[in-house]
């Protein structure tokens, strides 16, 4: 199907029902604002976004410097593990409620509610006195934190055009280039002249602080809208409790809510903990979750296609009809699943132990591929802000990305440098901005503005999942080789250590370099990464048709129907607001709009 033809088929079917041509209230509403931007509004905007991003990023390094002195103050650490499994499913599926809740309600509300959640669970952590408190804390965290992040790029999507979208969607992961090597450093700063509380405490403070100038900006200039008439009717007013329940049911679609985050979830979890558990895959409860969850998956796509069901659903039926977005969501969640795969979760083990590193340095070397590609969706993102297009670097990126696979497993061995080992990070950095932000542009790009908030999170919760998928795959791949090559490799004397070996990375490293249980060890891991390295390159094969299958829409003639004042774009008069304001064009900022009178008014 050729690129025209699949807007025209996003047309047909978003057009086939009233509700789903009409906006949300929280999307008329910030449409409205947005026609009443000022330059120092969008200004004051962003530089809150960036502060946010900034404050997220630093207290992310930081609180991993400082969990293990709040854990450790607890008697009772079984809980904590599944806490952060639980944690970990909470991210993968709130992006898609959280969405819908912005564009039912708006995203000043979206923004606060997230904002709340966070303090709260942040507050609970701080004067937590048991592990029950703190676990149930780290869920209010998760779903606050989570939101925050999501909400930061459906506002960059309202107030951008789509050339410049791309850097500024790269602008909340800028922080991490600073606060890598800075967090630590505030954390053991924070425990050593305080307590570990006030380094959770902190953030109550500084969060919010951080959203002001956004949600300054946002009420005001919702104010002057509603003045001009622009904004949406409330449609709670009047509501008895029936009809609110009503109204709330059919505006967020919870049936389908609850249909995808619990086949999520119950995909997740058993994903997540069996390589875990005693039995295995062979527990029937693990096996239950499982059918469970692809039942709600299999359902929820009947059920968003019903109108009578689901009026104002979810996801639009429309979006499984597109190639540009199905092929997008494939590339977001192979992607993720091959780092899971080949970085995460034993490359730094396999520095320890393998190349005999130590702590600092195998740090380093982890974060070297999240450092570059952070560097690289900059710079991909100008590119594709002066070339205006954004295909072509999905499918570079993906060769790219399978080349530094490729490299690792030639050069992720014994006896490289460590100049090697970096190079190949670099290279699978390099190709993995290159195909994963262009990718959430063409998603973007994809649908119309009413939805594409929803198809900005679906694309990140693909991400979420492929990470969950590639974890699983390489949890299990190291937990039935690493055992069984400890005990073929390992000298007889040392054959009864082999489940300590396999369970401590002191018990491993323990061993002096050149012993016969340290070459045995050596071993073990060598060959069991090199099985997970040929694991992540044939999983990264998908990329190429995926890439290859998505639309190729030219940005600069491409509508969205975002109106207003906009990032690199200009004002938009859209078809309620005629006359409003002048339509002027802009390279950067726009030049101060010229207010005329009021024509017509929704």
């Amino acid at each position: 199907m050729g690129d025209n033809q699949d807007f025209e088929v996003n047309s047909r079917e978003s057009g086939t029902e009233a509700n789903l041509n009409e906006a949300q209230a929280g999307v008329q509403n910030i449409e409205a604002v947005s026609m009443t931007w000022t330059k120092w509004g969008l200004i004051a905007a962003y530089a809150s976004i960036f502060l946010m991003a900034f404050t997220t990023s630093l207290e992310g390094q930081v609180m991993q410097s400082l969990s293990v002195f709040a854990t450790s103050s607890f008697n009772n650490h079984s809980l904590i593990s599944t806490v952060y499994v639980i944690q970990g499913v909470v991210n993968a599926v709130i992006k898609p409620p959280m969405a819908k809740i912005a564009d039912v309600f708006g995203r000043l509300e979206a923004f606060s509610f997230s904002a709340l959640l966070y303090v709260i669970g942040y507050i609970q952590m701080a004067t937590s006195s048991n592990v029950q408190t703190y676990a149930t804390a780290q869920i209010f965290y998760s779903v606050g934190n989570t939101g925050l992040q999501i909400l930061q790029q459906i506002f960059i999507a309202d107030t951008s055009n789509l050339l410049n979208r791309a850097l500024w969607s790269s602008m909340p992961d800028t922080p991490f280039l600073i606060t890598v090597w800075i967090g630590s450093i505030i954390g053991n700063a924070i425990y050593k002249t305080t307590t570990w509380r006030w380094g959770y405490g902190i953030w109550c403070i500084i969060l919010p602080a951080t959203l002001l100038p956004l949600a300054l900006t946002l009420f005001l200039n919702n104010k002057k809208a509603k003045k001009l008439g622009l904004t949406a009717s409330s449609q709670w007013r009047g509501l008895g409790t029936a009809q609110l329940l009503k109204k709330l049911w059919t505006e967020i679609d919870i049936g389908g809510i609850v249909l995808l985050s619990a086949g999520f979830a119950l995909i997740l979890i058993p994903l997540t903990i069996a390589g875990k558990a005693a039995e295995g895959w062979k527990s029937g409860s693990i096996i239950a979750m499982l059918v469970i969850g692809f039942l709600c998956l299999v359902i929820f796509p009947f059920w968003d296609s019903n109108t009578k069901l689901a009026p104002r659903p979810l996801i639009p039926l429309y979006f499984l009809k597109s190639r540009t977005f199905c092929a997008g969501c494939g590339v977001g969640f192979f992607y993720f699943m091959v780092f899971y795969l080949s970085v995460q979760p034993y490359f730094y083990s396999y520095l320890l132990v393998v190349q005999n590193q130590s702590i600092t340095s195998a740090g380093h070397i982890t974060q070297t591929f999240s450092f570059t590609s952070t560097i690289a969706s900059i710079i991909i993102s100008l590119i594709i802000k002066y070339t205006k297009i954004y295909k072509p670097y999905i499918v570079v990126g993906t060769l790219i990305y399978i080349l530094g696979i490729g490299l690792m497993i030639k050069f992720r061995t014994q006896g490289v440098s460590v100049g090697q080992i970096v190079g190949t990070q670099i290279c699978l950095g390099i190709g993995g901005a290159m195909l994963n932000v262009p990718a959430q542009l063409g998603i973007q790009v994809s649908t119309n503005h009413q939805h594409v908030a929803v198809a900005t999170a679906v694309y990140l919760t693909s991400v979420e999942i492929g990470g969950a998928v590639g974890s699983a795959i390489s949890g299990a791949i190291w937990g039935k080789n690493i055992p069984a090559k400890l005990r073929e490799y390992l000298p007889a004397a040392a054959m009864g250590d082999a489940m300590a070996i396999y369970n401590s990375i002191d018990v491993a490293t323990g061993y002096k370099v050149g012993s016969a249980e340290r070459i045995a060890i050596d071993r073990a891991y060598q060959e069991t990464m090199r099985i997970l390295l040929i694991v992540a390159i044939c999983v990264a094969v998908p990329l190429v048709p995926l890439s290859l299958v998505m639309g190729d829409y030219g940005l600069d003639g491409r509508e969205q129907g975002v109106k207003g004042r906009v990032v690199g774009g200009r004002v938009e008069r859209g078809d309620v607001v005629a006359g409003t304001y002048a339509r002027r064009k802009a390279w950067f900022w726009l030049p101060k709009m010229k207010k005329r009178t009021v024509l017509q008014a929704p």
